[in-house]
């Protein structure tokens, strides 16, 4: 029995021994084949080897030879007849060896075990099959590939030279064709010599061949013509010269000049307007030159300058020719010494070929020992990879039987025993000396190879040395050819300057002559200007003489005017010391009056100063006035004052105990509402399963029906009353202390509506009865597509039918009867009808009439997709699976194609309506009689138990109908389907297992969302969850550990699980130390962790409850905290399975897997996706489609389609959306289509038109080509959704796309499933968020008025104590990576930016609205203590219309220009104080108005003038682009703002999105240092020219991070090398290609680097050789020499990286979040504030310490 036991571990030993032996005794040895997928259980195969070892052992002795065997069987060499091992594909094979003959199925090898080259399939497992051609990428017709092979399900092709992808689909780099079009090859790409030579291949079109980026001045398809405007040769002399024809055209050839022909003329205009609009301005500028210039001393001495300049450029002049003569002689004796260098050069080459014909014959020798020794390695290689099979074997064995260690050591010394028992027989001894023989023979071969290797390494020094004199000449001759050049090029250029300067002196000398005569003129002027002087003069002596007069009268005015402010003045600081804790009946207010009393005194004080018509009784009037206004406000003031020293604590004591009556008040209803809420949510429970096991018993159906309809009464009474309690409680305060309550009763009637959405039970109708469905479903998901589906049961002997036959089923749609759909019952047929603005269309199914429907349940389903529209019906059969299905299209006439419901107006009635709805006349009916029940609305599940109101139903009088479980259902009750809001929950779980040495959780899931919670268990602090993340499993766990939690990931993607197939996950924990993640039966990971065990009793399945995924144990630790939303099925714990609608706990999930919640109608693209997918037809023939888009950018591509150089396109440009059809573009004249909101398209071509139709507006235009047009057969052409690989005129799409569909000839009109698609490039198949628009400011509009207004504070508090601006970490929480100590978002004011740091920092919006030219509005809250700086900054292109807001010395300025006059508006006060201020400013065609926190309102106006005002995108916010404003704003205010800004609204409506970012960062609160901050949005910085990663380079920098990943630095090059730092869970490392291959070493710093301390890394670089330092811990690696380095100048990127400058093998590729300083690059200390780009939320200069 120990024998027997032990045998499973002894069999590996065998096969490694045989394969040894077998390899050893001859060059040609076969190998054994051991496939070890994941920890899965021993094979069949391996049962089959085992016995046919055992066989062998058995019948190993010799016999005398035989006759000649039969055919299919050898003679092996003991005479014996045995099988020929040809896998069923050959019937021969050679005696002796047993090697078959005359393979067949298009296999080969010994024993026909693998296919020929071009061939692919599986041979030796399963039944023997012939080998198939490699679809590559189509089988026979086009087979481009070496070999393939089938992987993981998938045939992966070893493509030819010339091809590429996966399938050798396309072409490879530098080739071009279609291999998918049969007859069609890939050729080399010919570019004529005219490409990037930096590239390894010619860059062409992958398709036609056609080459980009010709260079060397050359064009053409193949860049074989010299560019317009240069001539010679492009092809061989490369020569291609620019013409001297004055911008003339030339000959391509010659060069000759052409003479221009009578057309084309229109350039010849605008160059001619150019040159006398530049000649224009020279002539003022020498006018104004000419005006200055005096013929005095001044213009000698400016003669005298230009004569000893000429003086001393004729010196400078015969020094250069004297140097040019020295450079001469130099060049010659260069010349000589090059001479002789080439005579040593032919030595050395002689030299050279001696030394490689001698290589040649020593490599010739070593060859056969390289051979030889290669197999060795080769032997040696599968020894090691047997050797580590058998060990994976013994552990997974050990584990499968649970064997402790001691057994496993027991049954290895049996084996052991075993083996040297074998060792000993005859056979084996003799292999063995065979071995030991091959073996010493290889040690003479290395030992050979040894000394050939010291030959080959002297001889390739030699050659070395003679090469670096070769390249050491060839540098002298170009320097001496360079520095010939160079002078040549330096005598031209004095010889042409002096000829400047000759001509230089004649114009001077005639200029002359015209500035004597305007002197003349001048003296003249001077003469009349003199007595002009004179009358001023006069002027101004009365002007002073009445001044004096004036300033009489005043100077009692002015010190009554002081000495009144004075005295509101300190009214005004006793007013706010009373208010300062207290403010009720309105005091601030008043104390705003007061101040604006005084704001209005000084400006009349101003108005009095200045007007020097008034007399001195109307100034004694207005004194008066003035005076008794003082006196009135100061009674009110000192009412004021009585009134607040008047309040007592008495009154404070009495609120306080008001509010405490109203919470306790509040915590009664709420623990009423408690109460009455969980019975009602129990017995619907209850009420669910009973269903759900409904298996016709008479008494549990009465039962389940009188539950039904307690809970229909229940639901129907305290819902609505819940509600009205709800709001109520809200409405009193204080609140604050029930908020928890209120949201926990929130929390309940959510899931009371989740449970009554998903009851499966249907509703009888009696022809009466109604119900108002309230459907979950988004009415915006309605609008272009509907897909709903029921069970319907005629009720036929009901006496109502005979008289009316026909009846209505259901209706939904708006309340006035326009644009709705709804089912009927007519002329004996069901008929879907639907509106959608226009006509009716009904679609009756006249293929099964009613009458003719069975007496059990039917499944109808109507669906329409834009203005197409279906009905289908489904008849199960009782008694197999067999069904009947009928199906029946119509299609509205006309545009319409939208169902557009309003939320308010939009109902869904079921079975009949109320007394008081109206109908439309096609479906006003009596009601239904039957039963029906509701499955599907698009993807949701819906009931009419979720329902709003009922109408005459009584479950008691009028059971539901039972359905019986037909074989169509059958599938419901395998698997549950999960929405995202329930969960299952099983307590007690060890009632079915226990926890014990293996324990094991089983479950299948389907999903085709990206995220989701799959299980979890929580014990206070420990707990274990399983969830899903971007599609991957992540397993996290604590068990108590004493570090922190194990995190188990599918870190190389191996199992991606959100493809909408069901996919089987177990989870084993081996020995209370080890856990396992398996997936599809295949081993994915395991990690190990400290012996504990698992301390759990319950288990949540697909989510949980909000207070446990929000509890501060688990929140910190869960990445993902969303429900799960799709399929699951057989879960099981040790083995035991689990009806989670059976567990008490169970909330919110249903039987069934519907197919519409798992298809994939939208996709969200980030602006780098697309996705793709071909079609049987021709979109320029017959065609229309039509989907939904949402976006907020204004530029991206939808779909693109071409054919050949024909493109079909649909995009949006500048907000609208523009069809291009062949170079025919139609374009919607809506152009605010990027405004957040879904909106609906359809195109259409045909042979007369081309149609756009957006949200039901229609746009055409003539198809030019219908006479052109040629009908070719459809075929399959591939089209692309939201970007495209090979069009570059249109940047990709940013936003959704949904509910598309085409009419294809290959398949009726219906949605696309984008989850079908073959290619899909970063895009996300489940949600989109787009960001809706923000709520519009409202805007109260009034007259304007100079004066102060007293609505709003003079100026708002500071940020702690602002009303308008909230904490981010008020509303959420903040995200914290586990491992930092540091918050990784710090404290900030929401929605608030801080803008500065470099001189260019801000953001950029693309879209301006349609009436900004007329009228345009901002406003925008600011804070700063900068005194220059700019805010706002719109122009058009050419910056002659602009409209800015900007910062100079303190105090905000708003200007624009009004034709060429510029209005200016600058506020009086400065507004840098650090303090938030709320800034209006508003452009209405020639007027400006300024209003600083409501109190200031500024207002200038200009002449109106004919010109049109209008500026074009982007919209400039805290700063511009370099070069930008500086034509009309001073260059102090061009820079950035330096401050936070907030609250940007345009016209009304906030700005969001920036399409571009710079330097941006969140407004931070709290401390913060010196240093750079990145913040977790993603950003980088490029550092300038002058720093560069070589060869050779030390960069040493500090970092303190607040996430445990990220890039720190990366550099790369054009040819694929490159070098990148980041951090990637707490370890630095550091990752380099040189262009041989990837190396990288790394560092895990024993203090964590995320604890919120400044940590120094430093990386020095010397050739191949990398070392990494990391708080004084070392770590090195050595690379690969690559002789052919180059030491290039590349950019260096800092905190991050763009996504298509990282490779693949990168696992790091998010950005650095935290803060770096002190950056040094050899020496040299980098500023991050004169970086060459500053890209993202980046803030320079400044980080946030909390």
């Amino acid at each position: 029995m120990a024998l027997i036991s032990a045998w499973p571990l002894v069999f590996p030993i065998l096969f490694f021994l045989g394969c040894f032996f077998s390899s050893a005794a001859s060059s040609e040895g076969s190998v054994f084949h051991i496939d070890i997928e994941g920890s899965s259980a021993v094979s069949n195969q391996e049962s089959a080897v085992i016995r046919g070892q055992q066989q062998s052992v058995a019948t190993g002795s010799w016999v005398p030879f035989a006759e000649k065997c039969q055919e299919g069987f050898y003679q092996t060499a003991s005479g014996d007849c045995s099988h020929c091992n040809c896998n069923g594909n050959a019937n021969k094979c050679l005696d002796g060896s047993g090697i078959c003959v005359d393979c067949q199925r298009n296999t080969t090898g010994k024993h026909c075990e693998k296919c020929l080259d071009g061939y692919f399939g599986d041979i030796v497992r399963g039944v023997p099959t012939f080998c198939q051609p490699c679809p590559c990428p189509l089988p026979l017709v086009a087979n481009f590939a070496v070999s393939c092979q089938r992987k993981s399900g998938v045939v992966r092709c070893v493509c030819n030279e010339n091809y590429a992808g996966p399938n050798c689909e396309r072409c490879a780099p530098g080739y071009y064709g279609n291999p998918l079009l049969i007859g069609s090859i890939c050729k080399k790409c010919d570019c004529s010599g005219n490409s990037d030579p930096n590239l390894i291949f010619e860059d062409c079109d992958e398709v036609t061949g056609q080459c980009r980026n010709c260079l060397r001045n050359t064009t053409g398809f193949k860049c074989e013509q010299c560019a317009p405007g240069y001539y010679g040769d492009a092809r061989i002399a490369k020569n291609c010269t620019e013409c001297n024809c004055r911008g003339g055209p030339c000959d391509s050839r010659t060069g000759e000049c052409l003479g221009e022909g009578p057309t084309g003329c229109d350039k010849c205009i605008w160059d001619l307007t150019d040159d006398i609009r530049l000649a224009i301005l020279s002539i003022d500028e020498s006018k104004s030159i000419l005006l200055s210039i005096s013929s005095g001393v001044a213009a000698h001495r400016h003669l005298n300058e230009l004569n000893s300049t000429v003086s001393f450029l004729k010196m400078k002049l015969s020094a250069k020719e004297n140097h040019s003569v020295l450079r001469k002689i130099r060049i010659d004796n260069a010349e000589t010494e090059t001479a002789s260098l080439l005579l040593e050069i032919e030595t050395l080459e002689e030299q050279g070929n001696q030394a490689s014909s001698k290589g040649l014959l020593v490599q010739k020798e070593t060859m056969a020992t390289i051979n030889h020794a290669t197999q060795l390695v080769q032997q040696l290689g599968n020894m090691r990879d047997n050797i580590q099979e058998i060990s994976s074997k013994m552990k997974y064995y050990g584990i499968q039987h649970e064997l402790s260690t001691e057994d496993i050591i027991q049954k290895l010394n049996l084996a052991e025993e075993m083996l040297r028992e074998i060792q000993h027989r005859k056979p084996f001894t003799n292999q063995r000396l065979l071995a030991d023989d091959e073996a010493d023979a290889a040690q003479e071969l290395l030992r050979q190879l040894n000394d050939y290797n010291m030959k080959l390494s002297d001889l390739q020094e030699a050659l070395d040395q003679a090469r670096d004199y070769v390249r050491q000449t060839e540098d002298t001759n170009q320097e001496n050819t360079a520095k010939l050049q160079e002078n040549e090029k330096q005598q031209e250029k004095v010889k042409e300057q002096t000829d400047d300067v000759n001509s230089i002196l004649l114009s001077a000398i005639d200029t002359l002559v015209e500035p004597q005569l305007f002197s003349t003129e001048l003296s003249d002027v001077i003469k009349n200007v003199s007595g002009f002087y004179a009358e001023i003069d006069g002027a101004k002596k009365e002007l002073q003489e009445k001044l004096a007069n004036l300033s009489r009268f005043d100077d009692d005015l002015v010190q009554q005017a002081m000495e009144y402010a004075q005295e509101l003045q300190r009214l005004a600081d006793q007013l706010d010391r009373n208010l300062h804790s207290v403010d009720t009946n309105g005091l601030v207010q008043k104390a705003l009056n007061a101040s604006n009393v005084l704001l209005s005194f000084n400006c009349f004080f101003c108005s009095v100063l200045t007007g020097n018509d008034l007399t001195v009784a109307d100034t004694s009037r207005r004194i008066a006035g003035t005076i008794a206004r003082k006196d009135a406000l100061k009674s009110r003031l000192m009412k004021a004052r009585k009134q607040i020293q008047s309040i007592e604590q008495g009154d404070i004591r009495q609120r306080l105990d008001q509010s405490k009556l109203i919470n306790q008040k509040a915590v009664n209803t709420t623990m009423a509402v408690t109460q009455t809420t969980t019975p009602m949510a129990k017995s619907l429970k209850n009420w669910s399963q009973n269903l759900q096991n409904f298996k016709h018993d008479a008494v549990a159906y009465n039962s389940a029906v009188d539950s039904a309809g307690d809970a229909v009464k229940n639901l129907t009474e305290v819902i609505p009353q819940l509600l009205d309690k709800l709001r109520t409680v809200d409405q009193k305060l204080p609140a604050n202390n029930i908020s928890a309550s209120i949201q926990r009763i929130r929390e309940l009637i959510a899931q009371t509506r989740s449970v009554a959405g998903k009851v499966q039970v249907s509703m009888k109708f009696e022809g009466r009865s109604a119900v108002e469905v309230n459907p979950k479903t988004s009415l915006d998901d309605l609008k272009a597509f509907t897909s709903m589906s029921l069970y319907m049961k005629l009720q036929k002997d009901h006496p109502q039918l005979a008289a009316s036959p026909d009846r209505f089923v259901l209706y939904l749609g708006n309340k006035n009867a326009k644009d709705y759909m709804g089912l009927a019952i007519k002329n004996d047929n069901l008929v879907y009808i639907y509106n959608l603005g226009g006509r009716d269309v009904e679609i009756p199914l006249d293929s099964k009439p009613v009458s003719s429907w069975p007496a059990y349940f039917s499944i109808v389903k109507v669906e329409r997709v834009g203005k197409h529209g279906k009905i289908f019906l489904t008849v199960p059969s009782p008694s197999s699976t067999a069904e009947e299905k009928f199906i029946k299209k119509g299609e509205v006439p006309g545009a319409d194609s939208l169902l557009d419901l309003e939320p308010r107006n939009t109902v869904f009635y079921v079975g009949g309506v109320p007394s008081n709805f109206k109908l439309p006349p096609s479906l006003n009916l009596p009601g239904f009689i039957g039963c029906l029940e509701l499955a599907t609305l698009n993807d949701d599940i819906i009931s009419l138990y979720n329902f709003k109101h009922i109408y005459n139903i009584n479950t008691t009088a009028s059971p539901p109908c039972a359905r019986n479980k037909l074989a169509f259902t059958q599938s419901r009750a395998v698997s549950y389907f999960f929405d995202g809001s329930g969960y299952g929950l099983v307590r007690n779980i060890e009632r079915r297992g226990k926890f014990s040495q293996v324990t094991r959780f089983d479950i299948e899931v389907r999903t085709p969302t990206d995220n989701g919670l799959i299980l979890l268990m929580v014990n206070g602090s420990m707990f274990f969850s399983l969830v899903m993340q971007n599609g991957f499993l992540y397993l996290r766990y604590d068990f108590g550990f004493s570090t922190t939690p194990v995190l188990l990931e599918d870190s190389m993607k191996k199992a991606q699980i959100n493809d909408a197939k069901f996919h089987e996950i177990s989870v084993i924990y081996h020995n209370s130390k080890k856990m396992i993640l398996v997936v599809d039966r295949r081993h994915i990971k395991s990690v190990d962790n400290e012996k504990k065990a698992m301390p759990f009793t319950d288990i949540y399945i697909g989510g949980a409850p909000s207070e446990i995924l929000k509890s501060s144990n688990l929140s910190p630790h869960l990445t993902v905290n969303t429900g799960f939303k799709g399929c699951m099925k057989g879960f099981q714990f040790q083995k035991k399975d689990f009806n989670l609608l059976e567990e008490p706990g169970t909330l919110g999930i249903s039987y069934g897997c519907p197919e519409e919640s798992l298809m994939s109608r939208r996709a969200y693209f980030n602006g780098e996706s697309y996705i793709s997918s071909s079609q049987k037809m021709s979109l320029f023939d017959e065609f229309e489609g039509g989907f939904n888009f949402r976006t907020l950018q204004p530029n991206g591509l939808l779909f693109h389609y071409a054919e050949g150089p024909d493109m079909f396109s649909i995009s949006m440009i500048d907000g609208a959306v523009v069809l291009n059809a062949m170079g025919t573009e139609v374009q919607s004249k809506e152009t605010r289509y990027n405004d957040g909101k879904t909106h609906f398209i359809i195109t259409s071509v045909s042979q007369e038109r081309y149609e756009l139709i957006v949200d039901d507006k229609k746009h055409s235009k003539k198809n030019p080509a219908r006479d052109k047009t040629e009908q070719k057969p459809p075929s399959a052409k591939k089209f692309y959704f939201g970007g495209s690989p090979i069009s570059t005129q249109y940047a990709n799409f940013t936003g959704c796309i949904s509910n598309a569909y085409f009419i294809r000839l290959d398949r009726e009109v219906e949605v696309e499933d984008f989850q079908r698609y073959p290619e899909k490039v970063q895009t996300s198949l489940y949600g989109c968020p787009v960001d809706s628009p923000p709520v519009a400011l409202l805007h109260k509009k009034g007259k304007n008025s100079s004066k102060a207004k007293g609505s709003h504070n003079k100026k708002v508090k500071r940020t702690s104590k602002a009303t308008g601006l909230k904490n981010l970490d008020q509303e959420m929480s903040v995200q914290r990576d586990p491992d930092c100590q540091l918050s990784k978002n710090p404290t900030a004011i929401e929605h608030a930016n801080q803008f500065g740091g470099i001189a260019n920092s801000r953001q950029e919006f693309d879209h301006i609205p349609k009436n900004f030219s007329d009228r345009s509005q901002f406003s925008i809250s600011l804070k700063t203590h900068s005194s220059h700086g700019m805010i706002f900054y719109a122009s058009d292109q050419k910056e002659n219309n602009f409209i800015t807001l900007f910062v100079a010395h303190g105090r905000l300025i708003f200007m624009f220009n009004v034709g060429h006059q510029k209005l200016r508006i600058k506020s009086q006060e400065k507004y840098n104080d650090g303090l938030w201020h709320n800034v209006i400013f508003v452009r209405e065609k020639t007027t400006g108005r300024l209003i600083i926190d409501g109190l200031r309102v500024l207002e200038e106006s200009l002449p109106s003038v004919d010109n049109t005002w209008q500026v074009s995108g982007p919209l400039y916010i805290g700063g511009v682009a370099p070069g930008k404003a500086v034509k009309n704003i001073q260059i102090n205010s061009v820079y950035s703002f330096n401050g936070c800004l907030s609250n940007l609204q345009l016209n009304g409506r906030s700005i969001t999105s920036a399409s571009q970012t710079f330097s941006v960062t969140p407004c931070f609160e709290g401390p913060s240092e010196a240093g750079t901050y990145f913040s977790s949005e993603g950003g980088y910085v490029i550092l300038d020219e002058s720093f560069s990663l070589g060869l050779k380079f030390e960069v040493v920098f500090e970092i303190r991070p607040r996430s445990s990943s990220g890039i720190l630095m990366h550099g790369h090059s054009v040819n694929g090398e490159y070098l990148n730092m980041h951090m990637k869970q707490g370890q630095v490392i550091v990752k380099l290609n040189n262009g041989i291959r990837d190396f990288s070493t790394s560092v895990t710093p024993k203090q964590s680097l995320c604890d919120g301390m400044w940590h120094r890394i430093a990386v020095i670089r010397a050739s191949n050789v990398v070392q990494l330092d990391v708080d004084s811990e070392v770590n090195h690696v050595v690379g690969p020499l690559n002789p052919k380095a180059v030491d290039q100048k590349e950019p260096v990127f800092v905190g991050g990286v763009p996504e298509s400058l990282l490779t693949s093998s990168l696992t790091t590729r998010n950005s650095f979040t935290g803060c770096i300083r002190n950056f040094v690059i050899d020496g040299k200390p980098v500023s991050f504030s004169k970086a060459a780009l500053v890209s993202g939320a980046v803030s320079i200069n400044t980080c946030p310490t909390a």
